[in-house]
């Protein structure tokens, strides 16, 4: 079979096509990491807020967030898009967390899907995983 510069063009095109769609079906970081299955909901109170600098200059709102029985990271989202929905956190917040349990770097985190606070309800995340903020993009 003679390879032409056409058909080299379009098989690079392809597999282009291919890699893009699998990265976009991952969902990011979180978004792969984001099991359905390990999904719990925790009560407690918030212990400490911190911003943790994150991918391409953003940053994430992570809590410590003590249970009946334990102290929890829970990685939130975004701090600008928290901010944006009106969703802020200080320490000794009585919050609601929904989330998946995962282990990130060796510990024990949970990605949040959605907070209750203050009886109000706000969700970060659909049923699979992905992040509101993404527009509904599975890729970021």
């Amino acid at each position: 079979m003679k390879l032409t510069r056409d058909s080299i063009f379009f098989s690079l095109l392809l597999v282009a096509g291919i890699a893009s769609s699998a990265l976009a079906q991952a969902g990011g970081r979180a978004g792969r990491l984001y099991d359905p299955s390990t999904e719990t909901t925790l009560k407690g109170t918030v212990e400490k807020v911190s911003r943790v600098a994150g991918y391409h200059g953003w940053s994430g709102t992570h809590l410590a967030l003590r249970t009946e029985d334990r102290t929890y990271d829970v990685h939130v989202g975004p701090s600008e898009y928290l901010s944006k929905i009106g969703l802020n956190f200080s320490t000794g917040d009585q919050i609601e967390v929904t989330g998946s349990k995962v282990k990130l770097d060796g510990a024990d985190a949970l990605i949040a899907r959605e907070t209750k606070k203050q009886g109000k309800v706000f969700t970060l995340r659909d049923s699979q995983g992905f992040p509101r903020w993404s527009g509904g993009r599975r890729g970021n």
